[in-house]
């Protein structure tokens, strides 16, 4: 019933845009988009126990394969903002791939979301060997983070903007930090102010 509301919002909206006054329009608005806002936390929500909970084995895996696959998926909205995202060899690792394509999606995502005004987004994904493991990088030209906030932003419904100034549930980079440890792996952030930043994380090798 909650989803029917949300798909039928647009609907709603359309077919009383002439019987409300300006006043009531903005109303209809905030409220079809608080709606919008509810369902991507509802689902976000229900995405952060799924991570533990499908217990799927880690399997050797092709970094460089998932991460295309993402690029594809969010391609419309990488050309709409002017983006440009590059890598370097990427490498076999032991994952789950399909927790491995939502840990790429989030991260791409959100150094899409926290980009400059007015400054094309720039984003790379590197690796390098670590005894073991393999650390991956993906870094941006973003607005950055201070480094008192480092710890805080992987934590559930952590952001650092209001909604005004950035949409968002605050619960991605906590399903990042949920998929990275049920990798055996760590995740963490380097940062500069209006430079950017780049989220590291560690992952088996294959």
């Amino acid at each position: 019933m909650k989803r029917a509301l949300f798909r039928d919002a647009p609907a709603v909206t359309a077919r009383y845009k002439d019987v409300l006054d300006e006043r009531g329009q903005g109303y209809l608005r905030q409220i079809v988009q608080n709606g919008q806002h509810m369902k991507r936390l509802m689902d976000d929500l229900l995405t952060y126990p799924r991570v533990t909970s499908e217990r799927r084995p880690l399997l050797p895996t092709n970094v460089g394969a998932v991460f295309n696959a993402v690029l594809t998926r969010l391609r419309p909205e990488l050309d709409a903002l002017g983006a440009t995202v590059s890598c370097s060899d990427l490498p076999m690792v032991l994952a789950d791939a399909q927790q491995l394509d939502q840990l790429f999606q989030n991260l791409i995502s959100n150094g899409l979301k926290y980009r400059r005004e007015g400054v094309p987004p720039r984003l790379r994904v590197t690796s390098e060997r670590e005894s073991g493991m393999w650390r991956l990088m993906v870094s941006d030209n973003g607005i950055g983070i201070e480094p008192q906030y480092f710890e805080r932003i992987f934590g559930m419904f952590q952001s650092l903007h209001g909604r005004d100034a950035f949409e968002g549930t605050g619960v991605g980079l906590a399903v990042c930090q949920k998929i990275v440890e049920r990798h055996a792996g760590r995740l963490w952030v380097t940062s500069e102010p209006r430079m950017g930043s780049t989220f590291h994380f560690t992952l088996l090798d294959a």
